[in-house]
């Protein structure tokens, strides 16, 4: 069990009023918010620490390069990655799947195939339709069955033709959390690399990749009480050593000649530029913030969250969940419509509440083509909410439909 009241301390933010009520805040899918360790940490390094890492060798460059890397060390440690070769800073998962296309772009060749789901967000869509586009790949897309991956879909399509397979562990609109390592052994049967947005996930539940067997996996700090602007991307060291860097000039050079370059060794060949240090030094914090939470206890607490709220949704009467109603199968999101409510205005009026949630097509416009909507509210929960915090939300909700007169 999670002391929620002594957690709820630490994030200061959310002690304010929002349209003469207390905050109620529910859009942590699309950002969480950051405690005040994270906070403080980032003002130390500018107030103390802060200069340029790798080339100075200055007592300032010198402590910022020592926190810099004591916080890639920190990420291996927390995902269980082999080496810090193995994990490279990036801007967030979106910029982590792009390196991850391009990658694909040097392996695809006409006739080969990409197969994603139809659950993905764009960042894990756009990226493969580019690397087909260029290619001559065909992207190949898994369907669902009630609510959630369909197995059996995924099982026909996961042919040799298959060189990539790119999933999100946890959707950010059905909450539905998918079998990545049962997958990850079904598509290492056939030769094709693995690949993970973790983006939704890695905030709420152990993350061991080794144990998952991926070959890639994406995730991104401010998901996790973490800054904007830091992302990671690990890969197994096999596949990072055979890729070419995305970027190029400063911090990624072994030596430069007048016509031709070399590469710093991993994982300082794709850091080009001056990485975001506070960004990561920041990350570095709400790991350690979140493991001495316990990731255990922070997937339980979501858990009994929506073991607790989605019985309340289920019973107000003209509104629809989507994705599986096993709630086994689901993470602390959930997305709905209310009757013929358009999903802005459902967010105006339980915002006039104090209750932030998202709506729209959430950067997954394939899966509301397939749900036949054309955006849904949603509701995202993390290690601050409480069950008051669903009860405020199913207060809204009624008075809602009070409001346009309960004609759903």
């Amino acid at each position: 069990m999670l002391d929620v009241e002594a957690i709820r301390k630490d994030f200061p933010i959310l002690d304010q009023i929002v349209n003469d009520e207390p905050l109620v805040y529910l859009d942590n899918a699309a950002t969480t918010q950051k405690p005040l360790a994270v906070l403080e940490t980032i003002n130390r390094y500018y107030k103390q620490d802060n200069a340029n890492v790798h080339r100075g060798v200055h007592t300032l460059a010198e402590r910022a390069t020592a926190s810099y890397e004591a916080a890639r060390e920190t990420i291996r440690k927390f995902i269980n990655a082999g080496s810090t070769k193995e994990v490279l800073f990036t801007r967030g998962t979106t910029t982590s799947l792009n390196w991850v296309a391009r990658f694909a772009e040097e392996i695809l060749t006409e006739g080969d195939q990409v197969l994603i789901s139809v659950m993905e967000h764009h960042s894990n869509i756009i990226p493969w339709q580019e690397a087909c586009r260029k290619t001559g790949a065909e992207l190949v897309y898994v369907y669902l069955k009630d609510g959630a991956l369909d197995m059996d879909d995924l099982r026909a399509k996961l042919t040799d033709r298959v060189k990539f397979v790119s999933l999100a562990q946890a959707s950010n609109v059905l909450g539905v959390v998918n079998p990545i390592k049962e997958i990850t052994q079904m598509a290492h049967q056939v030769g094709a690399i693995m690949v993970v947005d973790g983006a939704q996930s890695t905030p709420n539940m152990k993350i061991d990749v080794q144990d998952l067997d991926v070959d890639f996996f994406a995730f991104s700090g401010h998901k996790m009480a973490g800054p904007t602007g830091i992302g990671v991307l690990y890969g197994k060291e096999k596949y990072l050593e055979q890729m070419s860097p995305l970027e190029f000039g400063g911090e990624m050079i072994d030596f430069v000649y007048e016509q031709s370059a070399s590469w710093k060794e991993l994982p300082w060949k794709f850091e080009a530029g001056t990485p975001n240090m506070a960004g990561a030094i920041g990350l570095a914090t709400a790991v350690d913030y979140l493991e001495n939470i316990g990731m255990d206890a922070i997937e339980a607490h979501e858990q009994e969250l929506i073991a607790y709220v989605y019985p309340k949704l289920q019973a107000i009467e003209g509104l629809t969940i989507y994705g599986s109603q096993d709630l086994a199968q689901r993470s602390g999101v959930i997305a709905f419509n209310l009757g013929d409510l358009h999903p802005h205005d459902l967010a105006t009026a339980l915002d006039y509440e104090g209750v932030a949630v998202r709506a729209g097509h959430h950067c997954a416009q394939p899966l509301l083509q397939y749900l036949e909507v054309p955006a849904t509210a949603r509701a995202s929960f993390y290690i601050y909410n409480t069950k008051a915090d669903c009860d405020k939300l199913i207060d809204a909700l009624q008075k809602t439909k009070e409001f346009f007169n309960g004609t759903f």
